[in-house]
Formats: structure tokens, C-alpha cells, sequence
């Protein structure tokens, strides 16, 4: 396969804007970047690869969505990578086989997007989500922990993904873990190398996560804005936040203040073009697989986004993650790779700047989960990569102008997709 340079473009190498310069990538992985003011392609390298004139657009890393739920469905991992998402971090998954098969063939297929996965998740025996899933391995006491730990690694798990949920967003009184046994999940995860990601429903759900000492936080209270001492000790503590934005803004009450970014999605040209037919309905009409069924009178979208503004301020690592659980049999609002897009510009309406809700989307999680071979336009890394029109740093929608995405260094053909998927 020849080299491939792309001249002449703007490079957000992950954390920053380098300038305009060129980026070449072989064999799947990126050989060199150059960002001098008098950078390009030499007639030399230009005679012995393919040149891609990148003038007006912005070279990406390829984008990372740090909560999704594939439910087993390869065709989510195409949908996500035919909107610049290379990679998918899976935060619920069964049975193990399947998650062990899905994850091997993300692996090594281009046409999908990477995979990984928690596989199942630890909860309280007859709680959220088991309730409904009899077979579900629970967690009855800090005497499980260990073994439960062990089983997920044994079978796979790239991590640990704990559930602190009593169901009263879903209306209902169900068993959660308490402190000890969350405790002890954390720290069997910990003796084995494995991150654990809590899975938080209000706030106390999120203080107790917190005190048990848990690396990542996923979701956010609704009820009222994080307060400034969890905040401080959050920062303080060096933990990690994924709020699911776009998952928050889809379950909460809807009010005339503003109006729903998610939902715009359907309207938007640059993504609807892609869009299989159900996911664009599902965007503009579903309510399934929302984190909140019943809500109450305090709950807010304004909350969360009050919630992040804070963390962010405090120097808390904010990652980008949708929460999607869309199928093509399941209409929730929330759609692999279109909705990270809605993230993005939702981490924007909360405060952070553009560049850095790119970062959040790319470098950080890679740095946060130990993707260390991604996330970053730099030598050595892998050429999963995204152009799009314009400059996102100055506009983050631009992030749906997708001009070409590159996964492993195997160019995505779109217009084959949209040919054979989109409206």
C-alpha cells in the first residue's frame, strides 16, 4: 500500500492546533508530521505516495466515544466509524463470547470501528440492571468483589464497569451496592490493573462512588449541580468524569428555555446524509433506552451542565461519551458516532473551548483508558484519522463536515455507506 501524505492542512494533533503542515501515515501508521511554515509535501515523497490536498480542512485523530453500548450489533461499530469515531469504549456487554468475538473483529477490521468493552457489569443482586436480567452475575457483599473481578478479567474485560443505582429514575426501589462492596470492586480492579468505571444516577450514587474510590465517574445528577466540595475533592483526587451529555439532555424534561441539541441532528444535512432510516427517526422521535423513565420535578439538563462547567474549572479530566444504546430494533435517541458530535458541541455549551472538547473526544480518553497507540496525530501512532471542512477550533460543528476518515490507515469509503445505508 502506498504512503499517504495529507498536504497543506490545518493538524489538531489532540491537544492543540499545530498550523497548517503535512501528515504522512503508512502500513497503518502515522511516519511524519510537519508543521514548519515551509512544510509539504517534497516533489520526492509526493512522486512515491498518494498526496491529499488538505487546504481549508483540519486533519483530526480519530474521534474516541468513552461510553457506548454496542449490544453485540457490528453494524453500530460501521455506524459510528462513518461519523469520524474509530473507537468505541463498550460499558455493558453480553454474553462474554460475544464480547470477546465483536472486540477481535473490531480489531482487525477497517471497516468498523474499534472496540472495547467492560463486558458485564457489577451490580446488586435483584438491582439495576439485573432485575430484569436474572442471569446477570451480581455482587451480594464485599466477600464477592474479588472473584467477581477476576471472573470479568478471565473473560476479557478491559475494564470494570460498577453500577451505583437504586432505579428511582426508572420509577422504581431496587437494591444498590453500598460503599463496602463498591470499595471493595475498586480495589480487586486495582490489584489487577483494570480501571473501574462507576455508573452514578443522582447524587448520592455519585458521592458514594466517589468515597469508594473508584477511577471514573460516568453520567451526572440531574437533580442539582455537583457542589463545590465533591468538586475539589473530585480534582483533588484525580479522578475522571465522562458525563454523557448528549444521554442527559435526551431523558431530561424537555423545557422552553432551550432546545434540544440531540434532536437537531436530524435536520442537520451533513449527518442525515449518513444516517440508516431508523436512526434518524430514533434521533428526531425515540425515547427509548433513556437513563431517566420517571423524572421529578428537579430534575435539569442546566444541572449537568452547570456540573461540568464546575469540574472542568477544577482541572477534573472530562471525557467525551455519548451513552448511546441504539439499535436498529431499539429507537433511543442516542446513535453511535452522529450523537458524539452533539457531545461535543454540548462539552462547548458547558464551557469548555472547542480545542478542548476535541481533546476530550480524542487524546484524553486514549491517555485515561491506556490507549496509548491513538488519540494523538504524531509519529508512531496509529493513522486513525478524520479531515473535515474548516477549522473545528473556531466552530465545533465542523466536526460533521467530514471530508474522509482513515481507521488504521484504511481510508472508510463513505459514499459506499451512504449508498447502501442513508436515506
Amino acid at each position: 500500500m502506498r504512503p499517504v501524505i495529507i498536504d497543506k492542512v490545518r493538524i489538531f494533533d489532540g491537544t492543540a492546533m499545530l498550523g497548517p503542515g503535512a501528515v504522512e501515515f503508512a502500513d497503518g501508521v502515522i511516519t511524519r508530521v510537519l508543521t514548519e511554515p515551509a512544510a509539504g509535501a517534497s516533489s520526492s515523497a509526493s512522486a512515491s505516495a498518494d498526496v491529499i490536498d488538505g487546504t481549508g480542512s483540519t486533519l483530526l485523530p480519530g474521534l474516541i466515544d468513552a461510553h457506548t453500548h454496542v449490544f453485540g450489533a457490528e453494524s453500530n461499530l460501521e455506524l459510528a466509524l462513518a461519523f469520524g469515531v474509530t473507537t468505541e469504549l463498550d460499558m455493558f456487554m453480553g454474553p462474554p463470547e460475544l464480547t470477546r468475538a465483536l472486540c477481535t473483529a473490531a480489531g482487525q477490521r477497517a471497516d468498523l470501528a474499534d472496540m472495547r468493552s467492560s463486558g458485564l457489569v457489577a451490580s446488586a443482586p435483584g438491582g439495576h440492571p439485573g432485575h430484569a436480567m436474572p442471569l446477570l452475575p451480581t455482587v451480594a457483599g464485599p466477600d464477592e468483589a474479588d472473584a467477581f473481578v477476576a471472573a470479568r478479567q478471565a473473560e476479557g474485560a478491559h475494564f470494570i464497569k460498577i453500577i451505583v443505582d437504586d432505579g428511582g429514575n426508572h420509577g422504581m426501589s431496587l437494591p444498590a451496592l453500598d460503599r463496602a462492596t463498591v470499595t471493595a470492586l475498586a480495589d480487586a480492579a486495582r490489584r489487577r490493573g483494570l480501571l473501574t468505571v462507576a455508573h452514578v444516577s443522582a447524587g448520592w450514587s455519585a458521592r458514594l462512588a466517589l468515597d469508594s474510590g473508584v477511577d471514573m465517574l460516568t453520567h451526572l445528577p440531574l437533580e442539582a449541580p455537583l457542589d463545590d466540595a465533591f468538586v475539589s475533592r473530585t480534582a483533588d483526587e484525580k479522578r475522571v468524569a465522562i458525563p454523557t451529555l448528549a444521554m442527559l439532555e435526551a431523558s431530561a424534561p424537555e423545557t422552553s428555555s432551550r432546545s434540544r441539541t440531540g434532536r437537531a441532528l436530524a435536520d442537520d444535512p451533513r449527518i442525515v446524509a449518513y444516517l440508516p432510516d431508523h436512526a434518524r427517526t430514533a434521533i428526531a422521535e425515540g425515547h427509548e433506552g433513556l437513563c431517566v423513565e420517571k423524572a421529578s420535578p428537579e430534575h435539569h439538563f442546566t444541572h449537568a451542565l452547570a456540573s461540568v462547567a464546575r469540574l472542568h474549572r477544577a482541572g477534573v479530566p472530562v471525557l467525551a461519551g455519548t451513552d448511546t444504546n441504539y439499535r436498529p430494533d431499539r429507537a433511543c435517541p442516542v446513535v453511535h458516532g452522529a450523537s458524539l458530535h452533539t457531545e461535543l458541541a454540548l462539552l462547548v455549551e458547558a464551557g469548555l473551548t472547542p480545542a478542548e472538547a476535541l481533546t476530550a473526544a480524542t487524546s484524553a480518553p486514549a491517555a485515561h483508558f491506556g490507549l496509548s497507540d491513538r488519540g494523538v496525530i504524531a509519529p508512531g501512532r496509529r493513522a486513525d484519522l478524520v479531515l473535515v471542512e474548516g477549522d473545528p477550533t473556531q466552530d465545533i460543528t465542523r466536526t460533521r463536515s467530514i471530508e474522509a476518515i482513515w481507521r488504521g490507515g484504511v481510508r472508510f469509503d463513505r459514499a459506499a455507506y451512504r449508498a447502501r445505508t442513508a436515506s
